[in-house]
Order: C-alpha cells, then structure tokens, then sequence
C-alpha cells in the first residue's frame, strides 16, 4: 500500500502547480483496500464552483493515469 501512496503522490505532484496558481490545493486523506482514493481540497479549490470538474478532469484523470489500479477518487469534507 505504500507503493501504491507513494504513486499516488506523485500524481498529485503533477496538478498541485496548476490548483496553487489559483490559490487551491489538494491532499491526499486516504487509500482505501478497494482502490479508491480519499482526497480534501483545500484554499480556494474548496469552496470553488468548478471543484467538480477540477476533482474530475484534473485530479482524478492525473491520479487515474499515472495509477492505473486506482477506481475511483472521492473528495471529502473536514
């Protein structure tokens, strides 16, 4: 599973560049056994009317190419 974490964060180190020029963030909150990956946005990106499509076209497609394995990515609140 920490290989699998580790994969993961460097996925999230591909689109945090593009979250941060808008004052947005993401962190990883989980890794569950069945594949799915807990994320909470953070700074603007919560609060955003775009973060749907920001978790979808940006967070999960970055997260689900470089992860293959991964099924689904889920934000979470606090």
């Amino acid at each position: 599973m920490e290989e699998l974490a580790t994969k993961v964060m460097s996925a999230i180190a591909l689109i945090r560049p593009f979250l941060n020029e808008d004052g947005g963030d993401v962190e990883l909150v989980e890794i569950t056994r069945n594949g799915e990956v807990k994320v909470r946005l953070t700074g603007s990106c919560r609060d955003c009317s775009m973060k749907q499509s920001t978790l979808r076209g940006g967070i999960e497609e970055t997260i689900r190419k470089a992860v293959p394995e991964i099924k689904a990515v889920i934000a979470v609140e606090d």
